[in-house]
């Protein structure tokens, strides 16, 4: 039997969300005044964090809603927002009966922008109709449009990925130096991903190798990190057919057109020495 939710004067009902990082992590948080488990989650009570209303449509176009809250909260904290540990995790807003534990979904999306201000954030939600604005069509480009080892590519990413552990760190640099020196050649424009330490589960580009092993990343290193700590190399493509062909054999899979003609050649015009 479907429950007719708000139908009589006093409902023990509470609002709850769910965060499902794109690292793994799953955070449950909901308005009543003490934590809750179900759905396999243990929903933490947090009457700070309050989803707006929530606007939805029965046509195509994307429904809205947003969250804001007080980042007093251990499970969210301003440093990892920045990190964008958050980015892109989906979101799951709806209601819950505190005492049979019955839930009704209300919202299901992804977090788009987020903004943190006097120690408060708030978070846009993109509901999975968003999805149906997207253009499906691939547009033409010299450059392999199909990320390394991901669909289209259809390498295995075991063949070129390693774990290594980090023996150094410079902070000031931006650098780390592991118990091995990885080829500088293969790895610039690959990724690290961190194993242990606080910053497990975070990914990070790889901008170059220097002829020393110091490896550059691109995003900001936390000084706690300790030294061993595991990480996962993946090496670098860059996208070109040469690469494709020589390098990984894998050139039926090229996703491009490098000779294709490009908008110059509309563009040019006859001259007397040709």
């Amino acid at each position: 039997m479907t429950r007719t939710w708000f139908s009589t004067e006093l409902e023990t009902v509470a609002t709850f969300w769910r965060l499902i990082r794109r690292d793994g992590v799953t955070l449950g948080f909901t308005t009543h005044d003490a934590d809750l488990w179900f759905d396999g989650v243990l929903h933490r009570a947090s009457p700070g964090m309050v989803p707006s209303s929530i606007r939805k449509s029965a046509g195509f176009e994307a429904d809205s809603a947003e969250v804001r809250g007080t980042l007093t909260h251990d499970a969210i904290a301003a440093a990892d927002l920045a990190s964008g540990r958050f980015d892109g995790a989906a979101v799951r807003i709806g209601l819950v009966d505190w005492q049979t534990r019955e839930t009704l979904l209300l919202h299901a999306g992804t977090l788009g922008s987020i903004n943190t201000e006097d120690g408060q954030f708030s978070a846009e939600l993109v509901s999975r109709k968003a999805e149906l604005q997207r253009d499906p069509i691939p547009r033409t480009s010299p450059a392999c449009r199909a990320a390394f080892c991901g669909p289209g590519c259809n390498l295995n990413a075991a063949v070129f990925t390693r774990e290594m552990a980090m023996t150094q760190m410079d902070v000031t640099a931006n650098t780390v130096q592991l118990d091995e020196t990885p080829d500088a050649g293969t790895h610039a424009g690959g990724t690290l991903r961190w194993l242990d330490g606080p910053m497990a589960g975070t990914t990070m580009g790889i901008v170059s190798v220097s002829s020393a092993g110091s490896v550059l990343l691109d995003a900001p290193l936390d000084i706690a990190i300790p030294a061993g700590a595991r990480v996962r190399l993946r090496e670098g493509c860059d996208h070109t057919l040469d690469s494709c062909a020589t390098r990984f054999g894998n050139a039926v899979n090229f996703r491009g057109e490098p000779f294709l003609p490009g908008s110059d050649l509309l563009a040019s015009y006859p001259t007397p020495s040709s």
